[in-house]
């Protein structure tokens, strides 16, 4: 059944799996993540701009569904994600993710994009970003313990942002290790499979953890932290799922993206809800200082946020001249009286009976 060619205005640019990573092909995975790092860091220093609220949150026994919302005033952008960890043992992404972006003047979608690709590419520029202003200088070699989905976007990111060389590699499940460091044998990087925890930190200035079932958990303890190292703990985002043991904590210096949320969901739900922390937007315009000196220990702890998934969307929406990289989807009724949008299918239903 034809009913009739989409109206100029129905129209929306979007983006699929397969052109997103035709984009990062396209560009470059160590390129779009310095690219992709910089549109986050623009977009922290003009914080104040940004509507900012926790994410929209549906918990279940089986994992979350999240809505991501936020808008600078110009553009409204959000993002669909979920996380169930149990969904790699039926073959399924733990993580998946759609956005939008919107006019704020009209209401009308500027952009459609998958986000599960995005997402980690932005987690891990994110993450890498922080470490700049955190880690200790000269730093080279980073623990990743976690070697799931993110792990090899995380140590591209270090490896693009930050200048790592050496990467040390720990999972609970040989396999996962197994991967990432296949995956990461032409990147570079001098990839070493570790055997514990333990091993993996030995040397390390940099510590990544990153692991996906979500209970209070103790992936770090304190006497595995040395003076000095920075803790990039991303993967403590939900209430009741943390990594680091408590005592860490006490004795860093932690940095967070919006205090809020961070309180119900990182690692510093383990804390008193007053403990001070520092939002990583005040470091990035220097109103609050980063590291203080070569022996603190810096904890950022991540747990992604709106203003970063709009970073990354408006990031996409400005590469689709550059690369041709997405469809015209058609998504929008366009009447041809913008009151008659009943007529509109009547008129469709006459022309396919024709």
């Amino acid at each position: 059944m034809t009913i009739a060619a989409p109206g100029p205005l129905s129209l929306v640019p979007f983006v699929s799996v397969e052109h997103m990573m035709e984009i990062v092909l396209d560009i470059g995975v160590e390129r779009l993540l310095s690219e992709l790092a910089s549109y986050i860091e623009a977009d922290f220093a003009r914080w104040e701009l940004f509507d900012k609220t926790p994410r929209v949150a549906a918990h279940s026994a089986e994992g979350v569904i999240e809505l991501m919302p936020t808008s600078d005033g110009e553009t409204y952008g959000f993002k669909y994600v979920n996380g169930h960890p149990k969904n790699t043992r039926e073959g399924r992404q733990t993580v998946t993710a759609f956005g939008m972006l919107a006019k704020v003047s009209d209401g009308y979608p500027v952009l459609l994009s998958e986000m599960t690709i995005l997402t980690a590419l932005r987690t891990a520029a994110t993450s890498a970003l922080a470490a700049k202003y955190l880690a200790p200088a000269g730093s080279r070699v980073m623990a990743m313990i976690g070697n799931g989905a993110q792990c090899e976007f995380q140590a591209m990111a270090f490896k693009a942002l930050c200048g790592i060389d050496t990467v040390r590699l720990y999972d609970i499940d040989p396999a996962a290790t197994r991967k990432a460091a296949q995956n990461l044998s032409g990147s570079g990087l001098t990839v070493v499979p570790c055997g514990s925890s333990e091993e993996a930190v030995l040397g390390a200035q940099i510590i990544t953890t990153c692991t996906a079932d979500k209970q209070f958990a103790t992936i770090l303890t304190d006497n595995l932290v040395g003076a000095g190292v920075h803790i990039n703990a991303i993967g403590g985002d939900c209430p009741g799922k943390t990594e680091l043991h408590s005592d860490i904590l006490l004795r860093a210096g932690i940095f967070v993206e919006y205090t809020p949320q961070t309180r119900i969901e990182g690692e510093i739900q383990q804390l008193p809800p007053d403990h001070p922390v520092t939002e990583f937007w005040q470091v990035v315009t220097g109103r609050a200082e980063g590291r203080r000196d070569a022996a603190e220990v810096t904890v950022f702890d991540s747990v992604g946020f709106a203003t970063e998934d709009f970073s990354a969307l408006r990031y996409v929406r400005d590469q689709l001249l550059r690369t041709g990289k997405y469809a015209q989807l058609d998504l929008l009724a366009d009447p041809d009286d913008p009151r008659d949008l009943y007529g509109m299918l009547l008129r469709a239903g006459l022309r396919a009976a024709a």
